[in-house]
């Protein structure tokens, strides 16, 4: 770097942001651009704010220190050697792995960053490194010998990276309203994006991964890097995350050993942190799995786990049915009482429901979601985690696909179309025995599944999109011509077998983009990383190279957790087959004395031809009659009263823009 590189430092308090500018001609000066950048994140508090400035090119970082070894650690960090400045949003977990490949010197490991390996790493493999690292990142570096700016993105999109390109520049940044702010950006509504997130049945936003809500922001997919070097910008994916082959042991037990050793050392790296460890926790396997291995591992650090759970408000009335519980409070004490070194919290958010978050949501998103009847405990729970000093909040989100996975009806059916018929037999006469199902009636079930509509990836029989899209936007956007080749069922599944749609789920990276920004922006409110040993790259890799029947055994369902946490979870948890936890079931009865009001704005919005230009008010006003003014609480998981209260949400971010 040449003399006129300048640093500035300014402490502050706790999060993590990166922002940056670099002009296409030589004379640009960067800082002013920078530094409106740098405002736009004030509203964050940081540990440590630093930027770099050297005429066209600006680079800014609010550093969270959540690791023992970022404590004041410089970032953005240059390497005047090698004339490479990295500012970087990270968290590497497997920092064993990279100092063996790197040859890093044991005496200098311990106090090593993650900013100093990374640059390590670009030093040895440049463009290629970021599938050498696992964790959750986004960082960018300025090559000065090549004038390159390179960029990455973690594989599940745990980290963001913002941008907009200029006729005179180049801006980055982890959020979207700072870029925003600059001279030539406006706040113009994106419509293929938005056209794509109400069309869409499921809860994820755009399959357009690069797209954002905003017309002229764009994002850096997951699982991504980028090049820009004069004008020219490119990104392109640098990994997958389907292994390459399946594995084979000798036997079950081996397979057990593999999947406790693997977990144990993702929970593991998770646990480095100078905060509080927290987690949320369930009454079910995922988040019990998680549990148990980090209280253990903590209680050989002399340190609890502090862990959160969600009931519902007390007066509540369960009305969930025989195999499904909203209060999970008596299977929550019983993995604390098994696992020990926990303090728990039971949490009912009294007060708060899924009306009064709306605009919090939309402020820390930056975009609408769908999620209504989660949004209160799940932003609660940050906030608590924040008030408790927890630095980290391990969860369970990806287990259903990773650890857990096996679902044996869709498992019993790939059997029965291949022919596999002994096996299957036994499997009937054990799952009948276990879930109390008629064996007649279970072999019904699987010929559904095995042989009806879809069963093959053939086309449903009559598509539709969601019904919150107004027809005449999804015919202009071409809709069922934009998702039909997504091989989605627009009724909300996809059109394949139980095995593939686990591989298109990991490979989906629009859901990467939607829970990574949801988990990335609520980290920056609250200084609390959000962190899933069950999404864990290495983890995830092992779980999709393990044979199906592994899952599937001896009449269980997710079979292999339940094998290989024997002993390490009670037994009411590990072998329950007939109770499944629901989280969020009492949101409507949380509403009873605001559905009324609620109704009211959304009517209004129907009115507002803005609104109604998007959303389908015809179907909108005619749930809105169907529900009533004081819908039962047993309406929580109607497909009406979704579509009110997502309208809601939508309708309020549509606003902003005409504000």
């Amino acid at each position: 770097m040449d003399e006129s590189l300048y640093l500035f430092v300014v402490r502050g308090e706790a999060m993590s942001a990166l922002a940056g500018v670099i002009g296409y001609d030589a004379d640009l000066d960067a800082y002013p651009l920078g530094h409106i950048l740098m405002r736009g994140l004030e509203k964050f508090p940081a540990d440590d704010v630093q930027t770099w400035q050297d005429r066209s090119l600006f680079l800014g970082c609010h550093a969270q220190w959540i690791t023992p070894e970022s404590i004041n650690e410089p970032m953005p960090r240059y390497e005047e050697g090698y004339q490479l400045l990295l500012a970087a949003d990270a968290i590497l977990d497997n920092r064993e792995e990279l100092f063996d490949r790197l040859h890093i010197a044991v005496s200098e490991r311990s106090s090593m960053t993650d900013g100093a390996l990374i640059l390590h790493a670009y030093r040895q493999w440049g463009t290629a490194s970021p599938k050498y690292l696992a964790g959750d990142f986004a960082y960018v570096i300025w090559d000065q010998r090549q004038r390159l700016l390179f960029g990455a993105r973690d594989l599940f999109g745990n980290r963001t990276l913002y941008y907009h390109q200029h006729d005179d520049y180049f801006a980055l940044c982890s959020t979207i309203s700072p870029l925003l702010a600059l001279p030539g950006a406006r706040k113009k509504l994106h419509e293929p994006w938005l056209a794509d997130y109400l069309a869409i049945p499921d809860m994820y936003d755009s399959f357009d991964l690069a797209a954002t809500a905003y017309a002229g922001i764009r994002q850096l997919p997951p699982g991504c890097t980028f090049t820009l070097q004069g004008r020219k910008f490119s990104h392109q994916s640098y990994g997958s995350i389907i292994p390459e082959q399946e594995l084979s042991f000798k036997s079950d037990g081996e397979y057990e050993e593999a999947f406790r050793n693997i977990l144990d050392l993702a929970v593991r790296a998770r646990l480095r942190s100078r905060h509080r460890i927290a987690a949320t926790l369930s009454g079910g396997l995922d988040s019990g799995t998680v549990a148990s291995f980090a209280a253990k591992a903590l209680r050989e650090q002399r340190k609890p786990l502090y862990t959160y759970s969600s009931v519902p408000v007390e007066d509540f009335q369960d009305w969930t049915g025989r195999s499904m519980l909203a209060n999970e409070t008596p299977y929550i004490a019983s993995t604390v009482a098994f696992l020990g070194n926990i303090e728990s919290k039971l949490m009912d958010f009294a007060g708060l429901n899924s009306l009064t978050e709306v605009d919090d949501w939309l402020e820390i998103l930056e975009t609408p979601y769908k999620y209504v009847e989660n949004s209160f405990w799940i932003r609660g729970v940050y906030e608590q985690a924040a008030r408790d000093g927890a630095g980290i909040l391990l969860t369970g989100a990806k287990g259903n696909h990773s650890i857990s996975w096996g679902p044996a009806i869709g498992y019993y059916a790939y059997m029965l179309r291949n022919w596999k018929v002994k096996g299957l037999y036994e499997e009937l006469r054990s799952y009948s025995r276990i879930r109390g199902i008629g064996r007649r009636r279970l072999l019904s079930l699987i010929a559904k599944r095995a042989y009806g509509a879809g069963a093959f990836g053939l086309r449903s029989r009559k598509p539709r999109l969601s019904e919150l899209i107004a027809p005449a936007f999804a015919q202009d956007m071409r809709m069922m011509e934009r998702l039909m080749p997504h091989k989605l069922n627009l009724n909300g599944a996809y059109l394949s077998n139980a095995m593939d749609a686990r591989i298109r789920h990991f490979e989906n990276g629009a859901i990467a983009n939607t829970f990574g920004s949801k988990a990335m922006k609520l980290s920056l409110r609250y200084k609390v990383w959000e962190r899933d040993p069950t999404s864990d790259i290495r983890v995830v890799r092992f779980c999709l190279s393990v044979p199906a029947e592994q899952y599937v055994r001896n009449g269980q369902d997710r079979a292999l957790v339940r094998r290989s946490m024997q002993g390490l979870l009670p037994d009411d948890i590990r072998l329950n087959h007939k109770v499944r936890g629901i989280q969020g079931a009492d949101w409507v009865h949380r509403l009873r004395h605001q559905w009324a009001e609620l109704t009211e704005e959304v009517l209004a919005m129907c009115k507002q031809p803005a609104i109604a230009h998007y959303l389908n008010a015809a179907r909108i006003r005619q749930a809105c009659n169907r529900v009533g003014q004081a819908p039962n609480a047993d309406q929580a998981f109607n497909g009406e009263t979704r579509l009110i209260m997502q309208s809601l949400v939508t309708g309020r971010f549509i606003q902003q823009f005409h504000a």
